[in-house]
């Protein structure tokens, strides 16, 4: 018997644990409360979910730019992971810990630049050029020139930075490049009303758990234990508030100050800081990144990305929440068999948020199909995984339903 059929008859697993803060309800599941209870939206620290943190410091031209990244796992493949626009890498958090309980492997979840914790000398620049030289960068810098097998998996906006990256052969080791509901066509169509849906989202909340319970509500994030870790990366507290008493001593400085010349214009600005104040007095948490402002950026992440995934020499997967996302190149490439796919439709777009477990168990089925030195990795494979065979002869095909 081979190492991996003894891995996969003798080396089983048990389910998972529980998580800090799932109440033993599965990943993604909605959450049934009984009568009097209440549905809890406070904070979860990362330190739940993943093993360590570190700062990863990066020389460019105009200095030293510090990535934060999250880190679980000591041994096998790296599975990078990048969000996407306006998350940060604490969206992963409940994927990290369903996936690391069920594969050998190493996970580094990134901040990208202008995102989460990461800080960087020109955060206005956003470019897909710029973010994928950036992870290209962060892998030199944690790795030096032999870095391990590497597979970039990708959210959103961070899926097409992962596709850029591989394009332009920035990370060496490359292993295999998995994209999360983004796709080109439906990613161009949705440009011209993504200003409108920013404009509606709430500009401040006046607690983390306030920003939690919008997003669980309004169905940003679907999964009530995701979004407990993941909110905290998106969001943070505005600048010059440190306390509800410390925020009134400034909104009475500033009166103090501009009564000496009310004149004119100035009296405006006065009224203005001043309601500015009470503003962040009362909602004291806004978004981490304005994304309204990247706008010029859209463009470049999505143009000819569906040409750029298919052309990649490397295994390549696809997971979507719908089927209808699929556009003309990705269709065809699809009926070709380049790439494996996958459609979980009870999922909103944050698909590895909403259910963690099934993208796990999709995952793994697929890179156990894939990569012929699995032995390295995957030590043992949800029952119920299925994934349908890759070749010329028999194209991969999405499953009839969301359950794998």
């Amino acid at each position: 018997m081979s190492a991996l059929e003894k891995s996969m008859h003798l080396g089983r697993l048990p389910s998972r644990p529980p998580l800090p803060g799932s109440g033993g309800s599965q990943s993604g599941a909605k959450m049934r409360m009984g009568p009097g209870r209440k549905r809890d939206f406070s904070p979860v620290p990362w330190s739940q979910y993943f093993e360590s943190m570190e700062d990863v410091e990066v020389e460019n031209e105009t200095g030293k730019d510090t990535f934060r990244v999250y880190k679980s796992g000591s041994e096998g493949p790296v599975l990078l992971l990048l969000h996407g626009g306006g998350h940060s890498a604490l969206s992963w958090a409940v994927f990290t810990a369903a996936i690391i309980s069920r594969v050998q492997c190493r996970i580094v979840a990134l901040d990208l630049r202008s995102h989460g914790e990461t800080k960087v000398k020109n955060s206005e620049d956003l470019s897909a050029e710029t973010m994928a030289k950036d992870v290209g960068n962060v892998v030199e810098a944690m790795y030096g020139d032999l870095p391990p097998p590497i597979m970039l998996i990708g959210h959103s906006m961070g899926g097409a930075i992962a596709v850029h990256t591989a394009s332009s052969n920035l990370v060496p080791s490359l292993l295999g490049l998995c994209m999360i509901d983004v796709v080109e066509g439906t990613a161009m169509d949705a440009l011209n009303s993504m200003q409108n849906f920013l404009r509606g989202r709430p500009k401040t909340f006046k607690s983390l758990e306030n920003a939690i319970e919008w997003s669980v509500k309004s169905g940003q994030i679907r999964n009530l234990e995701s979004a407990r870790v993941s909110m905290v990366g998106q969001v943070k507290q505005c600048e010059g508030i440190t306390s509800p008493e410390g925020s009134k001593s400034i909104v009475e400085g500033i009166i103090e100050e501009e009564e000496e010349d009310e004149e004119g214009s100035e009296s405006v600005n006065k009224r203005k800081k001043e309601d500015d104040m009470e503003t962040k007095k009362d909602h004291p948490y806004t978004w981490r990144i304005e994304l309204a402002k990247t706008e010029k950026y859209w463009d470049g992440w999505f143009r000819g990305l569906s040409n750029l995934f298919l052309s990649c020499p490397i295994p390549k997967l696809l997971l979507l929440a719908g089927v209808d996302r699929l556009d003309k190149d990705l269709t065809i490439g699809q009926m070709q068999g380049k790439f494996q796919m996958q459609v979980l439709p009870q999922c909103g777009h944050a698909v590895h948020e909403d259910a963690p477990d099934k993208c796990v168990s999709w995952l793994l089925a697929t890179c156990y199909l894939l990569f012929p030195n699995i032995e390295l990795c995957c030590k043992y494979i949800a029952p119920e995984a299925t994934v349908m065979p890759l070749s010329p002869h028999h194209p991969a095909r999405p499953c009839d339903t969301g359950s794998l």
